[in-house]
């Protein structure tokens, strides 16, 4: 997607030294060419780990795209300008936040190994049909994660699923519809999970930072909620939760999803280690010194002690307070649930990226229960996941307005600054023909300044404006590209 990217460019892909210790551990090519490539199943493991390790590295706008337009955090003074555009709805294609450009490169990685790995096998006699199909599940999940970011963000994209490997390539593909891109990946992930290992991993690390059949229905059920099918919502959900390694972290162990990470909730999360050259971007981006980002009044509302009885997941564990209205995010700083113990030395950016955790699941079956009607069994749920956080349940009117509300609310509590709730309020927003759109736009516009509310309100009354421009620079490289229609002036 980026100009005529011959295929020494994904010669250029970081190689990797396999070991049950060090399995992301990249070590750079020495000039290797085409002819030199593609001959061993350690050729295939060293691009797929390039896919991983691409990703990884987008931990930072992951939060981004996630939390910025929402209503959780607020933009310090040292907020990228083009950060504060997206959160003010200023949002132009010469915007670097619609660049497109790695995600596009983990689907150019993972297409790499979707093609050439079955060639390898030719070539390699130790490559087993095992290990081959389990490093296909691994590329279709990591694409197809890739693309459902994607058309969450940008609604309709290109589905490009050959490598770029020469020149005569097509560089020029034209966008299809978001929806219909879902139900392809829906079926890559259908037809490649029973390849995928339950827990034939070495490590720890593999077993939570590697796609699993965990983790691939986890996503299958994140892309049904999408799209309002919610009985196939809870078939997948089911799937994860037949497996017993999955549990909830009691509440006085919630931290530890965060610190050290690779808890027993956790489903799927990427995995940094700065000894290895390989470090996460959000202590950087929440720590007091970086006066980036901070927690919203609304989170400080809903953590801090002055105002809750959270002590689970309040203050001194989900934000920390300095001062008077000087609060930071704890998630990707502290090292223990108190307020006190930051992360040090080669700690700090070695925080891992939950993208699935058991929590989440819960609460997307209650949203699916409560959608179909199934009340009981929904408020069950929510009040599971009040309960391990030590706070009161909760009774509802048998509404789904009222549980939608109720769901949104604890995904809020649960999972703050995880990257999920603008994914969440779209949801919310799109559901039911878009019946709830002025609730999304209520809630988004009490985290701006009292002069761009009108403004901002009446930029979100349209839902393609809740989808990002294309970049101007693909505009301009591909002739089949069409500016979303939103931002087409």
């Amino acid at each position: 997607m980026k100009g005529k990217s011959i295929y020494i460019v994904v010669l250029l892909t970081l190689m990797i030294n396999v070991s049950c210790e060090k399995w992301m551990e990249l070590i750079p090519p020495q000039g290797l060419i085409r002819e030199e490539f593609w001959k061993t199943k350690e050729d295939v493991q060293a691009v797929l780990m390039g896919a991983y390790e691409t990703f990884a590295g987008m931990d930072a706008n992951l939060f981004k795209y996630g939390e910025i337009r929402s209503d959780m955090v607020t933009g310090d003074y040292n907020q990228n300008w083009r950060e504060q555009q997206v959160a003010e709805g200023n949002i132009y294609p010469e915007n670097w936040m619609c660049d497109w450009a790695n995600f596009y490169k983990v689907i150019n990685y993972c297409n790499e190994v979707i093609k050439n790995a079955p060639l390898v096998q030719d070539l390699d006699d130790t490559f087993s049909d095992y290990i081959l199909q389990g490093y296909l599940s691994e590329a279709y999940f990591l694409r197809s994660l890739s693309y459902f970011y994607l058309v969450r963000l940008f609604k309709d994209v290109p589905y490009i699923t050959e490598p770029t490997e020469t020149d005569d390539a097509d560089f020029y593909q034209a966008k299809i519809d978001g929806e219909e891109i879902l139900g392809y990946l829906l079926t890559d992930l259908e037809e490649y999970r029973k390849y995928a290992t339950i827990d034939g991993y070495p490590t720890l690390e593999e077993l939570k930072g590697r796609a699993t059949k965990a983790a691939i229905d986890a996503l299958m059920a994140d892309i049904a909620l999408w799209q309002f099918d919610y009985e196939s919502t809870l078939k997948y959900i089911a799937r994860v939760e037949s497996n017993p390694v999955y549990v909830l972290m009691p509440g006085d162990k919630w931290f530890e999803i965060f610190y050290p990470g690779n808890s027993l909730e956790s489903i799927f999360e990427f995995q940094f280690n700065e000894s290895l050259n390989q470090r996460n971007g959000m202590y950087g981006t929440t720590q007091r010194n970086s006066y980036q980002y901070d927690p919203s009044q609304k989170a400080i509302e809903m953590f801090a002690k002055e105002f809750t009885r959270e002590l689970v997941r309040g203050e001194d564990v989900s934000i920390k307070k300095y001062g008077e209205n000087d609060f930071i995010i704890w998630k990707y700083v502290g090292r223990a649930p108190d307020g006190e113990t930051t992360r040090s030395g080669s700690d700090q950016s070695s925080c891992n990226w939950v993208v699935y955790r058991l929590a989440d699941l819960k609460l997307m079956k209650a949203e699916a229960l409560s959608q179909m009607g199934l009340f009981t069994e929904a408020l069950d749920l929510i009040n599971e996941i009040r309960f391990r956080a030590d706070v009161p349940p909760i009774a509802l009117p048998n509404s789904q307005a009222s549980y939608e509300d109720a769901i949104m609310e604890e995904r809020a509590l649960e999972l703050a600054f995880e990257g999920k709730r603008w994914f969440d309020l779209m949801r919310m927003g799109r559901r039911n023909d878009y019946a709830r759109k002025s609730k999304l736009i209520e809630i988004i516009i009490q985290n701006v300044p009292s002069t761009q509310k009108r403004i901002l309100a009446t930029k979100l009354t349209n839902p393609l404006g809740w989808y990002y421009p294309i970049y101007y620079q693909e505009i301009e490289r591909n002739r089949n590209l069409v500016q979303n229609p939103y931002y087409d002036n």
